[in-house]
């Protein structure tokens, strides 16, 4: 078969390998656009945007590509789905109506209050004064109180602020809809939450719109700095492990959260046919909803990939056809963890152009994958650093601290002028 993945960064590394390495029967020709440096040893790389709809449904057509994989948000919000399926061509991903679950954080708070879906209070606001008056109001508490300001639309990780007083909440507010810190179409509105207090857990599944197939929970480590300080960051490194969600939390999740998003999403004729990403505050009272993403995360998706041991082929055949139902979905029983090794400057304005080396030497580290995120090559052809995170250093082991264990064994190896990770991922809690 001929597969497009759609995508550049760590998340869609890991898809490719695994497209490879876990192949049932013949090996797969796997193209991915627009790829990167790493991806380009794993898959054959296409210099089409990820959001260049019709230029990726011209390539899919012309190429013979029996089945595409969207790897994050932006082509699905784009319309990409969309328009394959009116062209007849296959694909594992929502349409873009049914996407609004991650690319609109008002219309995702919405459909989880028709639903019944638990989840933190909120307020939508259309402008800088009504957010002002909502938070002045006292409805999420005093100025001693934290409240979380999101922007509405994407905004590539950099559209929501825990804010821990009203004073940093009304700065978040004005920074978002006034100063440019995320784009216009971004923060034309503006969700008030109040802060949910709990540890967070990640919980993904492949679903046709009726049955679904769960993936091992996963917990994500957003702040840049070590025991959660710092700004919030696309994501540091992550874990899958026996104890990110005990027995009881988890069937409470799939009975009171998977279950009844699958049901509204039935109700209301939206054409889900891909991976839901649950982010997931554990508070006293239960799981709660954090957000909805509609696409794999990132590093969750090379924590969850290096355990599986189904073919991934099928799984996303299966998504993209409504046969979910009949697949059988194996995992191993090991730990993982992945350790995000990012570019000095990292969220705010990173640094690119570094030389990087050590990559054979880290990889001869037992159960260890290093998948590439911000990575190119120079003219010299050699490797070097072109985004804010750079590599997913990624193991398994018998336990979370072997898996821990390999991943900073090999993370030592690697060298490049700046390079930063934390060194506390799966041990912080």
């Amino acid at each position: 078969m001929n597969v497009l993945v759609i995508g550049s960064g760590g998340r869609e590394h890991a898809l490719c390998r695994t497209l490879g390495l876990n192949a049932a029967g013949p090996r797969p020709r796997v193209f991915c656009a627009p790829g990167n440096a790493g991806i380009g040893e794993d898959a054959e790389c296409v210099r089409i945007g990820a959001t260049d709809v019709a230029a990726l449904a011209d390539f899919a057509g012309r190429e013979r590509v029996d089945l595409t994989i969207p790897g994050g948000e932006a082509s699905l919000a784009a319309g990409l789905a969309d328009e394959f399926k009116r062209r007849g061509l296959l694909v594992a991903g929502p349409t873009r109506e049914a996407a609004q679950l991650e690319s609109s954080k008002a219309f995702a708070k919405d459909f989880m209050l028709k639903h019944g879906v638990p989840t933190a209070r909120h307020r939508v606001a259309s402008s800088s004064a009504e957010a002002l008056e909502v938070l002045r109001g006292g409805e999420f508490g005093g100025e001693d109180s934290p409240v979380v300001v999101k922007a509405d639309g994407l905004a590539a990780g950099k559209g929501v602020v825990v804010a821990q007083s009203r004073r940093e909440a009304e700065e978040a507010v004005v920074a978002l809809m006034e100063g440019g810190l995320v784009g216009a179409d971004a923060a034309g509105r503006v969700v008030l939450e109040e802060a949910l207090v709990g540890r967070e857990a990640s919980l993904l599944l492949w679903t046709d719109g009726r049955d679904y197939r769960l993936m091992p929970p996963a917990r994500d480590h957003k702040r840049v700095g070590e025991r959660d300080t710092g700004p919030n960051t696309g994501g540091m490194g992550a874990i899958t492990s026996s104890d990110v969600l005990d027995e009881e939390t988890h069937a409470r999740a799939v009975r009171e959260i998977v279950e009844p998003t699958l049901a509204g999403l039935a109700a209301e004729r939206l054409d889900f046919r891909g991976i839901i990403f649950v982010g997931l505050m554990l508070t006293a009272e239960g799981p709660r909803v954090l957000e909805y993403n509609v696409r794999f995360g990132d590093p969750e998706t090379q924590a969850i990939l290096v355990r599986l041991r189904t073919d991934p082929l099928e799984i996303f055949d299966a998504v993209a056809r409504g046969r979910v139902g009949h697949l059988k979905v194996e995992w191993s029983e090991d730990a993982s963890a992945c350790v995000v090794l990012a570019a000095r400057g990292y969220p705010e304005r990173p640094e690119t152009g570094a030389r990087i080396e050590g990559l054979e030497e880290a990889a001869r580290v037992p159960a260890v994958q290093v998948f590439h995120a911000g990575t190119a090559r120079a003219a010299d052809g050699s490797l070097v650093t072109a985004g804010g995170r750079v590599l997913g250093v990624t193991a398994t082991g018998s336990t979370l601290d072997e898996a821990l264990a390999r991943c900073y064994d090999s993370a030592s190896r690697i060298t490049s002028d700046g390079l930063q990770y934390r060194r506390d991922i799966g041990r912080f809690k």
